[in-house]
């Protein structure tokens, strides 16, 4: 094993228990025939129980030192391609030339979020994604409306995919350790998606109907809509974003885009 000290620049905490490893392939459950990649391999702990599972693996590092160790280590490895690059940047439909990807991480803390909307944009060439993330992520991102966690990315992540929490991850699994607890998530791609509307327009009502979350869908929504155009949508205008479906936001969404026709 390498001996690497974790760069907090990078957000690097690395799964050291073997445990945990065989739970999350489990869950995966990779098959021979199928194309995986993995997001911030890091020393390879998942890597190597990846490959004795699937028929090909490609590995998205961003720290070059870990990228010079992966090659050495898996220097004979044919079914594995090693991509030395940000994981924000990289362009995953160049790697679905012979079907959708399975994708996998222990993704960074620190960039979490905005690589999973990332992701999002790319889902089309993805059949399902199993990540490491922060609890406190996995419980907004599976949260349903009325749940203290529901908010925006609970929200948009729905309209691209349908979520599963599978199991959490103690600190004392990691090195080094962090601060808080981890959860591992599966999250399967819509086919179509579960509402006619584009992100774009979707996110804008979204992000305004819970900048202000304490606050009514009057008070929230008073720059995008007035109250009886609210109540047009079918919503009480006294309620709070907190309550509304993804099938509510649609709504509201669609109405903007009426307006400004």
């Amino acid at each position: 094993m390498l001996s690497h000290k974790p760069r907090k620049r990078f957000g690097q905490n690395f799964l050291v228990d073997d445990r945990v490893v065989h739970a999350i392939v489990s869950a995966i459950s990779p098959r021979s025939d199928e194309h995986l990649v993995e997001i911030g391999p890091g020393q390879g702990v998942l890597t190597r129980r990846l490959l004795h599972e699937c028929g090909s693996l490609d590995v998205v590092e961003l720290d070059r030192d870990l990228v010079g160790y992966l090659r050495t280590e898996f220097a004979n490895e044919e079914r594995l391609r090693i991509h030395s690059g940000d994981a924000m940047k990289f362009d995953y439909s160049s790697l679905a030339t012979e079907g959708p990807l399975r994708v996998i991480g222990n993704l960074p803390y620190n960039i979490s979020t905005p690589l999973l909307f990332y992701l999002f944009e790319q889902s089309f060439c993805i059949k399902d994604m199993h990540f490491m993330l922060q609890k406190e992520v996995v419980d907004r991102l599976c949260a349903n409306p009325g749940d203290r966690d529901y908010g925006r990315l609970s929200v948009m992540a729905s309209y691209y995919c349908s979520m599963e929490s599978l199991l959490d991850v103690y600190p004392e699994s990691f090195h080094p350790q962090p601060q808080v607890t981890s959860s591992v998530v599966r999250l399967v791609p819509h086919q179509e998606k579960p509402v006619a509307i584009a992100h774009e327009v979707l996110n804008r009502v979204v992000v305004a109907a819970f900048s202000q979350r304490r606050k009514t869908l009057r008070n929230a929504l008073g720059t995008l809509f007035s109250a009886d155009e609210i109540e047009s949508a079918g919503i009480a205008p006294g309620e709070r974003a907190e309550r509304l479906s993804l099938a509510d936001f649609a709504r509201l969404a669609e109405l903007l885009l009426q307006k400004e026709v």
